[in-house]
């Protein structure tokens, strides 16, 4: 069995409440300000990404332990929020260095597993490279520091029905894939999560959201607690269109898995259908829905209770990103220079669902 983590080296890093929620920039609109932004019509722009610089020699020394070939070239890589992210070409490969600048390094072991597992299974994912002792977490400029291949494509802001259906077919293998994987991490922003949190931003609100948000808890936990457990598997818990890479419509690679954890996996769908098939307005743009969800279901068909709770679920995730949105906004703002993603987008989206519910949700596609 191989080693996943280097505990001789790999220093601790400090925990943070709110992650990864500063970078969503696929489906913020950029006309209008906002309530919560001050005038700034675009709270997604990305002010700085790689927060520890490396030199080549470091780089160069660094991969001596892997066989990947030798150092060439080192890139800074413009997108990234919480954690150091590089390209680094070699004289065999591309590959892409991440050192985790904030976050539980007690976790990463979960991530190693879970991106290994998948990549074994066939799944379009960085699986981490290990080195020749089979160590695949490292130390590199006093930061945990994984390397990963280097996937190729580029994320979708307008993704066509191919590009939807490509994405509904593997989130569904990746779904009946991940049900037997035997890692275990609750999922940090569920019911429980919503319940204990939504407190924290009521002040920063107007009454109306105050109630809104109130009572959307209070209608999750009834409708929840009415129907039995649902599907459990591996998940994403994030994956927004800036966490895919297309090349046309093929789709190239999934990435981004440091929300993912073991849930529900219709928290998971209900995420990517938010994203990926909501309108300017946050009304249901009904030819991705189809598009996504027929493939999804071609691979895992939804169960009675699921379609039972569908429209629910999907209420419960645009909660989800509003308050965590606002967490950041108000109360956790993030440890660097970056400017947050306006909250705005994803309360037009829980009241859309509300308006308008779900669609129907369609039959498997051949």
């Amino acid at each position: 069995m191989s080693v996943l983590y280097d505990t001789r080296s790999a220093p601790g890093l400090q925990k943070r409440a709110v992650k990864h929620e500063a970078h969503r920039h696929t489906t913020l609109p950029t006309r209008a300000a906002s309530r919560y932004n001050n005038g700034l019509s675009n709270l997604g722009e990305i002010l700085m990404a790689v927060f520890t610089p490396l030199s080549d020699a470091q780089v160069a020394a660094f991969l001596e332990k892997f066989d990947v070939g030798s150092f060439v070239a080192l890139q800074g890589v413009a997108g990234g929020t919480e954690n150091s992210t590089f390209f680094v070409t070699t004289d065999r490969r591309e590959l892409v260095l991440t050192l985790f600048e904030q976050g539980e390094h007690e976790e990463l072991p979960f991530f190693v597993e879970l991106l290994d597992y998948l990549d074994e299974h066939r799944l379009p994912v960085p699986g981490t490279i290990h080195d020749r002792e089979g160590v695949a977490l490292h130390s590199l400029a006093g930061k945990p520091a994984l390397l990963f291949p280097r996937l190729p494509g580029k994320h979708p802001s307008a993704p066509n029905l191919a590009q939807c259906q490509a994405l509904g077919t593997t989130l569904g293998r990746l779904h009946k894939v991940s049900q037997r994987f035997p890692g275990h991490r609750p999922n940090p922003r569920d019911l429980h999560w919503l319940r204990a949190v939504h407190h924290k931003v009521l002040t920063y609100i107007s009454p109306d959201d105050q109630t809104l948000m109130k009572n959307e808890v209070d209608d999750y936990e009834s409708a929840f607690n009415q129907h039995g457990a649902l599907p459990q598997g591996a998940l994403h818990g994030d994956l927004f269109r800036d966490n895919t890479l297309y090349e046309g419509d093929s789709l190239g690679g999934i990435i981004d898995f440091y929300n993912g954890c073991t849930g529900d996996l219709l928290f998971d769908l209900a995420i990517v259908i938010n994203d990926w098939a909501s309108n300017e307005d946050g009304s249901l743009n009904a030819e991705r829905y189809h598009a996504i969800l027929s493939a999804y279901q071609a691979r895992r068909p939804l169960t009675e209770t699921e379609r039972t709770l569908w429209p629910t679920m999907l209420r419960m995730t645009a909660l989800r990103y509003w308050l965590s949105r606002l967490l950041v906004v108000y109360v956790d703002p993030p440890a660097h220079d970056l400017t947050p993603h306006d909250p705005e987008r994803f309360r037009v989206i829980l009241k859309a669902r509300i308006a308008w519910g779900a669609l129907p949700i369609p039959e498997a596609s051949s």
